[in-house]
């Protein structure tokens, strides 16, 4: 039977309950902003708070007999063709712990890519779930990692057999996507399930010109930030399940045990008409963005020294094995300078936001929101970054490892280093020691070095030459690196 995508069950609740002018005797305390500061209901406007209620007991009844959020899941879970859909108003963040721990407990064993969000690491040391990492492909002339190969998982399945399931993270923020299908076979001669993280991917499956997305692909499990490549808003993510590795009633229960018991009503709106918006105009949205996305690449390659990373530098043997465009992403070492200053200059000269920023790229993340004004915006900023060049030269340049010594041994789980006795060293006493904390460059928050490694001195070189030159490192006890927390008696 049909199904009726114009129907928005949480909006039309929303509607219905300020209809009918329900006065409220129950959380949240500002009572449809009655009670809000004057100043925060001129700064956020008072729409905000009106669509600020309880899901259960406001939004839907005590029992939710109305289905509100049931009905907006199976609307979501039929517009990307998935079995089970379910919200999180906590990120992608929850939604990948969830799926991590239906698939695997404390002490099993689970293959993840190495180039893992920084939030599958706190599932590692919340779980006790022990990793076997998977090596992305280094593209060493570029410097940039990219998803690990289907033949690298083979490789991991046979000298790690007991392996629960496996986890990759593709697109990257940078675009770069892995070859899901032949990932999802690996794992399921196996009989063992899948799980993406594919958090800059919720467009994916609204466009034939885009890559392959998860549920597609045959994956089991896949996670996904409407609020990056979306229209919802910040934290709101979804999780989609097919097939019958992972039952249903296990990925709600592992949600439930991360999720908050106050979810956002907002958030769960957002959540709902993103996809009402992309289930009945998605094709034609997304075309105008890949279009834009083609005329803005072109424009940017005219720039004097930036390059636009295309098809042809990210994609290809030993490298990823399909890319997204909208994602633009702009090399700017020929203007001899670094990302991050040139994204601290566009944000402070020409109030442009950059997405990514490392030693040698910046990123500009085009969505289906952006048109010729806003393309103009930043080719303006671009052309007077390329003018402005000599300004931002010399650029303190980071020490980027060679693929072999970005590789740390990891010596223990990251929930016994996370957990243990620890002191914080000076950072040139650190190599050889066992790290404590994430050292996460952010962004894009993949960990340069996670509880349980072993340091080496070209990673610690790295990190803290980094910082020198910009890079924000904020999961560290100590931000500007001059210290490093590392296990307490542990020595190379």
């Amino acid at each position: 039977m049909a199904v009726d995508h114009t129907q928005a069950p949480v909006l039309e609740a929303l509607a219905r309950y300020r209809q009918a002018g329900t006065v409220s005797f129950t959380p949240p305390g500002h009572k449809q902003a009655r009670g809000a500061d004057p100043l925060v209901r001129e700064v956020l406007g008072d729409a905000v708070f009106h669509s600020d209620l309880l899901a259960s007991g406001g939004l839907d009844d005590r029992l939710g007999t109305g289905r509100v959020l049931e009905r907006a899941e199976a609307l979501m879970a039929d517009a990307v063709r998935a079995s089970h859909t379910f919200f999180s108003t906590c990120g992608s963040s929850l939604s990948v712990k969830a799926a991590m721990l239906s698939v695997a407990g404390p002490h099993e064993k689970l293959l993840i890519g190495r180039d893992a969000h920084k939030s599958v690491v706190s599932g590692l040391i919340l779980s006790g779930v022990r990793p076997v990492w998977v090596d992305p492909r280094w593209d060493a002339e570029r410097r940039i990692a990219h998803p690990p190969s289907a033949e690298a998982f083979e490789r991991a399945f046979e000298e790690h057999p007991d392996a629960r399931g496996a986890l990759v993270t593709s697109p990257t923020p940078y675009g770069a996507c892995a070859d899901l299908r032949a990932l999802a076979e690996v794992c399921h001669r196996r009989a063992r399930p899948l799980v993406v993280d594919e958090a800059w991917g919720a467009h994916l499956p609204f466009h034939p010109d885009l890559p392959s997305w998860a549920m597609d692909a045959g994956a089991d499990v896949c996670v996904t930030s409407i609020h990056k490549m979306g229209s919802g808003l910040e934290q709101g993510s979804v999780f989609h399940l097919r097939g019958d590795l992972v039952r249903p009633t296990v990925l709600k229960s592992r949600a439930d045990l991360f999720g908050t018991t106050s979810p956002s009503v907002l958030l769960y709106a957002g959540l709902d008409g993103w996809r009402r918006q992309m289930a009945l105009r998605g094709r034609e949205l997304l075309g105008r963005a890949l279009d834009l996305a083609a005329r803005v690449r072109a424009a940017i390659e005219e720039i004097d020294g930036l390059h636009v990373h295309d098809r042809a530098d990210f994609c290809g043997a030993g490298t990823a094995d399909d890319f997204d465009p909208l994602p633009v992403v702009i090399d700017v070492s020929g203007l001899g300078t670094s990302g991050y200053r040139a994204a601290d200059w566009l944000r402070e000269h020409r109030a442009v936001d950059a997405h990514l920023a490392d030693h040698r790229r910046i990123s500009a993340q085009l969505t289906h929101a952006d048109d010729d004004t806003t393309a103009g915006v930043l080719l303006d900023a671009l052309r007077d970054l390329s003018r402005h060049a000599a300004d931002l030269r010399p650029a303190p340049e980071p020490e980027v490892p060679v693929p072999g010594d970005l590789r740390l041994e990891q010596a223990c789980l990251p929930r016994d280093a996370y957990f243990g006795q620890v002191e914080d060293v000076p950072a040139g006493a650190a190599a050889g020691r066992i790290v404590a904390e994430m050292l996460t460059p952010y962004p894009p928050g993949i960990p340069a070095a996670l509880p349980g490694e072993r340091l080496d001195g070209p990673v610690v070189r790295y990190l803290t030459s980094g910082v020198r030159a910009g890079m924000n490192v904020p999961d560290a006890a100590d931000p500007g690196l001059a210290t490093i927390r590392v296990l307490v008696g542990e020595t190379g």
